[in-house]
């Protein structure tokens, strides 16, 4: 069995998520390959920033793009062209429940009729999006809903693809960090996850069985240690694991950024570690760091606020803790 560090995984993490190396101006659909959550204003904004060089403030409305609720209530960026591997791909395989979600569906698109509507109704409009018959589209201030033609992808294959997106962004992860990530039955992500096993490693993390995709396991062993600075949303913290074992994807908050608060809610990756948390004010980053960095790397790291594409606002760089170079 191979086995990794914690170090290791987080390298590997951050290459194959863009973190390390920006994507060529435009690459959004590649940036949003495993989607990318859109919590907070913007945050899906801000994450497309630290993956794609020359990202414009409305990068996340490109044609290739689409908006959608995760079934855990999340608004997640999408390749539009892969919605059937994010929507039906998350829906349960039992036929009584997929019938109840299509009807569900009828019933919301028949209040539709065709147009789109502000505002995102009552709870069975969230749940209209997981058929991929329903989008959304959020501007920060105001949620339209809207509906689009049925997605032509077969259920099981939908949800292998999602699986193998999820191990492929956030391997090596295990059974259970797939169920939660996806909010599918504990059944259905183990069908899932046997009907993948030829194509799944297993490793050892630090002494914790887990599993990459074969075709990643190079990449995983021989990933260099990360350079540079990026900015990352809340979500993106689970890239270094938020699980009971502080490995994996998961519920709960294992690893706080060094200076979180309520308002310093996200993370500074430095070097492939969090080195500091920052929180936003329109264009006002404030940035709360745990170490001195270089006068380089200060200069990075203004750099990442100031091209920070937040629409119509001026960008400006607040260092709460005076920090001296290096």
């Amino acid at each position: 069995m191979v086995k990794v560090t914690y170090d290791q995984v987080v390298a590997y993490r951050l290459h194959v998520n863009h973190l390390v190396d920006r994507l060529p101006p435009g690459e959004y659909e590649r940036a949003v390959h495993a989607g990318l959550q859109d919590t907070g204003p913007r945050d899906a904004l801000v994450s497309l920033h630290a993956r794609v060089t020359d990202c414009p403030p409305d990068s996340w409305e490109d044609e290739r793009l689409v908006q959608a609720y995760s079934p855990r209530q999340a608004v997640y960026l999408l390749p539009k062209r892969n919605l059937g591997v994010f929507t039906i791909g998350r829906l349960p395989s039992d036929p009584q429940a997929r019938k109840e979600f299509d009807e569900l569906t009828d019933r919301v698109c028949r209040e539709l009729a065709g147009h789109e509507r502000r505002g995102s109704g009552p709870v069975d409009m969230r749940q209209a999006t997981w058929t991929g018959r329903v989008v959304i589209r959020w501007t920060a201030s105001a949620i339209f809903t809207r509906e689009v033609p049925a997605q032509d992808i077969d259920p099981s294959e939908a949800r292998r693809e999602l699986c193998r997106r999820h191990v492929h962004a956030f391997g090596p992860t295990t059974t259970a960090a797939y169920a939660w990530w996806t909010g599918l039955p504990p059944a259905d992500a183990q069908r899932t996850w046997e009907e993948l096993a030829d194509e799944l490693t297993q490793v050892d993390v630090d002494g914790t069985t887990a599993w990459i995709l074969t075709t990643d396991k190079d990449t995983l062993t021989a990933a260099p240690e990360p350079k540079g600075i990026r900015l990352i949303p809340a979500p993106e913290l689970r890239l270094f694991g938020q699980d009971k074992t502080g490995l994996f994807v998961g519920p709960g908050e294992r690893r706080k950024p060094p200076g979180r608060d309520s308002f310093h809610a996200h993370g500074v990756v430095v070097d492939g570690e969090l080195a500091g948390a920052w929180g936003r004010s329109k264009g006002k980053v404030r940035v709360r760091l745990a170490r001195a960095l270089t006068a380089e790397q200060l200069a990075r790291l203004e750099h990442e606020v100031l091209t920070m594409p937040i629409p119509n606002a001026t960008m400006s760089l607040v260092l709460e803790r005076d920090e001296m170079p290096a």
